[in-house]
């Protein structure tokens, strides 16, 4: 009887997971294991919260922290209901944006003492009309009045939660081509009343979400939509008004915020939904929400206006009644599915720069880009990093286990990217049944049997070397069944040239932005590595340094002062803390200081695979660096020129001395490394080889 894709992901998820734990005792201990195995199996509790609200009171005078140079102007029409008015200005109150701002509350006729009560309020602009003339007018009458460059809609029934205006406003600073950004709008019980909306063939309109759980991952990534609810919407002064405003022919209210989201996007800017822009609205608070009579009559007539003039536009949107899911919301764009055994940490290892650069390019070429982590875990600030890039990312409890979700998911991807033999082993016959129209890419991060047999040989261990021509095995028939696979380097293709012939190799290698090249070599000092301690060649590299290196380097100059940075310390390292000159400092989320202000970064690997991104970072924020071959291999390095190159200890302590000392050499390595990053690891370079592989026409 054949066995089930499912049934093999199971038991090849249960046979890795034995063999990785297995080869953990043997290279890190039963403590550090026991450990790792707790963090595995931990279950994330789902925080719930209830909105933010003021606490209700009588009416006393209050003022709020306007700005006379305002960068944001908040645009308010009031008509009546001063109860909701009045909660919502506490809130701008109680939690005032950072950025600077105004409020210009314009008064529709409220028919109560709204006007009396608002003019006892400090810090506000009110505008009060004669008469009134409905939504439309009044905001085009506050937006005349704005002093700041970005204009904010906001109903007087909302109340905007901590954070809001600047989740707004750093969107138009995260995506040039933004032309108007809207909120993520809640009920006041939690719930989610819209996460940007769909706008149907018909010019009928859908609320993304509505009624659904604001956390669910559907609604957590940056996104474009067809329209955004003028409760809540931030557009350049500038762009509303080579628009015209909200089109008059919308009046007195309805369809002008959608009419102005496809006028937006005509211009070829993008309207984007920004979750982290959170605001609670009472919806119909002060209209009601019966289409049949009052002032959600015009609702209905209005979609017909609308419709005409988008007909063109329209035709190529979603037939009425269909329910959006991300797919269809996506359709337009090739859709990429990434696996890794963890959400991206690129503060702690290189492999995440590399994914995350990855991701980043592929998101610049306009595809949609699904992340699933294998462990199906929210990673907190690292999965929201992925999601205001625009990443949709995956996680439990809203992500059912692999087989199920695949079967849901499978049938939208253009490509599926599987990092790390242990998860591609488990993932590719899954992939194969539920997304059978998809490029499978197979992502080696690094060629772990060459890691692995270089450390059995170092350390002369025939069991690990027996281990590693298991691990051979595995690895090549991924490649084998892959329909492209990825490596970091070209003498790692040339290495499955040789050991996988005919197999499809292209290389993608870590990828850097520069950063600021930094003080010169006189205000610098010391010696720098950065290297997560749960990559076991960083382990043998910081030992080997301290205990044959550093030592070397203390004779012949006792002031030089070695920082080792990295996560994960096992206690074989930590101990180094008590040796002269050593400073252990442990994960640091900012290597910038660090950058800055050592002389020399070393790179003391004695085994390893890939490229190394320690090596990588170093040289792009002009930081030179002292290596061995190994740590530099298939880096485009010129020995003396990018990087001082030594094996030994004594040839690596005196190259540390020697660019530690000489002003002239740091100064070319400096600047030459930089180049060597711009030339070989930044993202144009890897775009060409991105594009065929991911976006291209299937195989």
């Amino acid at each position: 009887m054949p066995v089930s894709a499912e049934a093999r992901f199971w038991f090849l998820r249960a046979l890795g997971g034995w063999r990785r734990g297995w080869a953990s005792l043997r290279t890190r201990g039963a403590a550090a294991t026991w450990h790792r195995l707790l963090l595995q199996l931990r279950r994330s509790p789902i925080p719930v919260a209830a909105p933010y609200a003021p606490v209700p009171a009588p009416f006393s005078p209050f003022s709020l922290r306007a700005a006379s140079a305002p960068r944001a102007s908040i645009v308010i029409p009031v008509h009546g209901a001063f109860a909701h008015t009045l909660a919502c200005l506490r809130a701008l109150a109680e939690h005032p944006p950072q950025a600077p701002f105004e409020v210009i509350v314009v008064d529709d006729a409220s028919p109560d003492d709204s006007l009396a009560k608002l003019r006892e309020i400090g810090q506000l602009r009110i505008h009060a009309r004669a008469q009134n003339g409905g939504f439309i007018a009044a905001c085009n009458d506050g937006a005349a009045l704005a002093r700041g460059d970005c204009l904010i809609f906001l109903n007087n029934d909302t109340v905007p939660q901590p954070g809001w205006l600047d989740a707004l406003l750093a969107t138009f600073a995260q995506c040039p081509d933004a032309g108007m950004v809207g909120a993520k709008l809640l009920y006041p019980d939690g719930r989610l009343q819209e996460a940007g909306g769909v706008v149907f063939a018909d010019g009928s309109g859908w609320n993304h979400g509505r009624f659904d759980d604001p956390a669910h991952c559907r609604y957590g990534y940056l996104r474009d939509a067809d329209y955004l609810s003028g409760a809540a919407i931030a557009i350049p002064r500038a762009v509303f008004e080579q628009l015209g405003g909200f089109d008059p022919r919308y009046a007195p209210a309805y369809y002008e915020d959608t009419d102005l989201a496809f006028a937006v996007r005509q211009r070829g800017l993008r309207v984007l939904y920004q979750p982290d822009a959170v605001v609670v609205h009472a919806e119909g608070a002060t209209a009601g929400t019966d289409t049949a009579t009052g002032p959600k009559a015009a609702q209905q007539r209005n979609q017909s206006v609308f419709a005409a003039k988008w007909r063109a536009v329209l035709a190529g949107h979603l037939p009425p009644a269909t329910v959006p899911t991300p797919a269809l919301l996506h359709r337009r764009q090739r859709q990429i599915l990434i696996i890794d055994a963890l959400t991206p940490q690129p503060d702690r290892d290189s492999g995440s720069v590399r994914l995350l650069e990855l991701m980043r390019l592929l998101l610049e070429e306009g595809a949609h880009v699904v992340f699933l982590p294998a462990n199906r875990r929210a990673d907190g600030g690292y999965t929201h990093a992925l999601q205001a890039m625009g990443v949709e990312c995956w996680h439990a409890p809203h992500a059912s286990r692999f087989p199920a979700w695949l079967r849901e998911h499978g049938p939208r991807f253009h490509a599926a990217m599987v990092s790390r033999h242990y998860i591609a082993s488990e993932m590719f016959p899954l992939l194969r049944k539920f997304a059978p129209q998809a490029r499978l890419l197979f992502d080696t991060v690094d060629l772990h049997y060459l890691r692995q047999q270089r450390a059995a040989q170092l350390h002369g261990d025939a069991a690990a070397l027996r281990a590693a021509m298991r691990t051979r095995a595995q690895e090549l028939a991924l490649v084998a069944a892959a329909d492209a696979t990825l490596v970091v380097s070209a003498a790692e293709r040339e290495l499955l040239a040789r050991d996988a012939p005919g197999t499809r190799v292209e290389v993608v290698s870590n990828l850097h932005r520069l950063g600021p090249p930094g003080p010169d070599f006189t205000a610098r000092r010391g010696l720098l590595f950065v290297g997560g301690f749960r990559h076991p060649p960083n382990v043998d590299a910081v030992r080997w340094f301290v205990e044959a290196v550093f030592p070397l380097i203390r004779a012949a100059q006792p002031d030089i002062e070695f920082h080792c940075i990295g996560s994960d310390v096992p206690e074989s390292i930590s101990r180094f803390a008590e040796v002269d000159g050593v400073h252990m400092h442990g994960h640091q989320p900012d290597l910038q200081p660090w950058l800055e202000h050592c002389r020399v970064s070393v790179a003391p690997l004695r085994y390893g695979a890939g490229v190394k991104g320690k090596v990588n970072q170093a040289m792009a924020h002009g930081l030179p660096v002292v290596a061995t071959a190994c740590a530099v291999e298939g880096m485009h390095v010129r020995a003396d020129e990018d990087a001082l190159v030594a094996e030994r200890a004594e040839d690596f302590a005196q190259a540390v001395l020697r660019l530690h000392d000489d002003a002239a050499l740091w100064q070319r390595l400096a600047a030459n490394g930089r180049a060597n990053v711009a030339r070989h690891f930044c993202a144009d370079a890897a775009r060409d080889t991105v594009r065929r592989l991911f976006l291209g026409a299937p195989v």
